[in-house]
């Protein structure tokens, strides 16, 4: 055999290596119509009257804006973020200069002295400079391939970051109004004690005026040291309500946080229809490029088992002068056109294509999933928002019923119609359909917040 046609056999054997293996489809494309999507959402009413664009504009309190816009300047968790959409943009770039030559200069200088057979002293000095240039050609798509990957990247990173923006101002409201219910709950608590303490100095006067027996005075007494606990545990709640919300602020955990008054709910967030939130939801938007990454990083995978075709250039020059080397005629030259591509490697390449496949599938299974997840929490918050509606109204009702049988049963004590167990049986039951409408009333306010997020219009 002729060794000049080694190379080519080589090379051939290389061709048909990869000419073997056909490259997988993309799922990019398919991926939304592998969805069944329904034309509405189950558990769609017809909203509240007044209907706001995002989270900012659904609650009229300057408060709540405040603590909102602290944390997506200050979070650092959104700062994290950020700063993994700026590696991206990094990233992007480092992979489109590889369509690019390389130039890389060298220079050397030596020097040497001799003295040969007792002459004079012999000095001589040698100085190099070279240019070496290399250029990929990318014939096959593979550096392109790349940077499509890195690109889809960066738009998931960009993604990503305009979800933290909506999550962490989802997280802030509802901290808010985490720390509105505690509030409300330790007020409550403070007008119990003084109630109670109302109700024991009654039994103490007909005590006092033997109507009354001790075992009466005792079981008031009881009441008021429960609550006086109550309320020191209701402190602590509202204390570290009022740290998780500086903390997502960006401040020290301190408890100086407070929030008063419950803004209107008379604004809601349209859903729309729910192909909508494909659009709408970045979280979506984000697994939808890391799809498309993957599509792209197969068909890196793909373009390796094709031959590499490289061209190179050195350009230099030699002198025995320093000066003289800053001369742009360069004295030597060579350029080279080199091919080279995978001939035996275990099956290491094609193995990688496998890997490369299988993760875009796991990344479409993903995006299903999250998507998924996101119809699903739509529809949860908008049924809560029906059951949650007809419970603080039943509630309510609850609680004006209960207020006015415990003013019916303070006259019927003080007269002597019902006993001590009855009164604090009554008040008992009254301040825990208070604390229940407090709960309900949060839990309105947080959902509310939860809708605005499942449907990506947090801000």
């Amino acid at each position: 055999m002729n060794r000049n046609t080694l190379p080519f056999i080589a090379l051939a054997s290389s061709m048909t290596l990869w000419s073997c293996v056909s490259a997988p489809k993309a799922l990019s494309p398919n991926a939304k119509a592998s969805l069944d999507i329904p034309a509405r959402y189950d558990a769609t009413e017809p909203p509240v009257p007044e209907i706001a664009e995002n989270l900012l504009t659904i609650f009229p309190d300057a408060k709540l804006k405040n603590y909102i816009n602290k944390a997506l300047y200050n979070n650092p968790d959104l700062r994290s973020s950020a700063a993994r959409l700026e590696e991206a943009g990094f990233n992007t770039r480092r992979a489109q200069a590889g369509l690019s030559p390389t130039v890389d200069a060298t220079g050397a200088g030596a020097s040497s002295r001799s003295n040969p057979t007792g002459l004079s002293t012999i000095e001589t000095e040698r100085y190099t400079a070279q240019l070496d240039a290399r250029w990929e050609l990318d014939v096959w798509g593979r550096i392109r391939a790349g940077i499509s990957a890195s690109a889809s990247d960066q738009s998931a990173a960009a993604a990503d970051y305009a979800s933290a923006r909506q999550s962490i101002a989802a997280q802030t409201a509802q901290a808010y109004f985490e720390l509105l219910r505690a509030s409300s709950l330790l007020d409550l608590a403070q007008r119990r004690l003084v109630s109670f303490q109302k109700t024991y100095d009654l039994v103490n006067r007909r005590f006092e005026a033997g109507t009354a027996d001790l075992g009466a005075l005792d079981l008031a007494r009881t009441d008021i040291e429960n609550t006086r606990s109550l309320v020191a545990q209701s402190k602590d709640t509202r204390d570290q309500a009022a740290r998780r919300l500086a903390t997502l602020t960006g401040a020290y955990p301190t408890n100086s946080a407070s929030a008063t008054v419950w803004p209107s709910l008379a604004r809601n967030v349209r859903p729309n229809i729910p192909s909508t939130l494909l659009m709408k939801r970045p979280d979506i938007d984000a697994a939808y490029q890391r799809i498309r990454a993957a599509d792209s990083r197969v068909t890196v995978a793909h373009a390796e088992l094709y031959p590499d075709f490289t061209l190179t250039a050195s350009f230099g020059q030699q002198s025995n002068m320093l000066k003289k080397l800053a001369d742009s005629n360069f004295n030597a030259w060579s350029l080279l056109a080199d091919i080279s591509g995978p001939l035996i490697d275990g099956g290491s390449r094609k193995a990688e294509l496998g890997a490369a496949n299988a993760r875009a599938k796991r990344a479409l299974a993903d995006y299903q999933s999250i998507v998924l997840n996101a119809f699903s929490e739509v529809e949860n918050a908008l049924g809560s928002e029906t059951y949650l509606r007809q419970q603080y109204s039943a509630t309510s009702k609850a609680l004006k019923a209960a207020q006015s049988a415990e003013n019916r049963s303070l006259r019927s004590y003080d007269s002597g119609l019902i006993n001590i167990l009855d009164l604090l049986e009554v008040q008992r039951r009254t301040f825990a359909t208070e604390e229940s409408l407090i709960n309900i009333r949060s839990l309105r306010y947080q959902n509310r917040v939860s809708l605005a997020l499942a449907l990506g219009k947090a801000i």
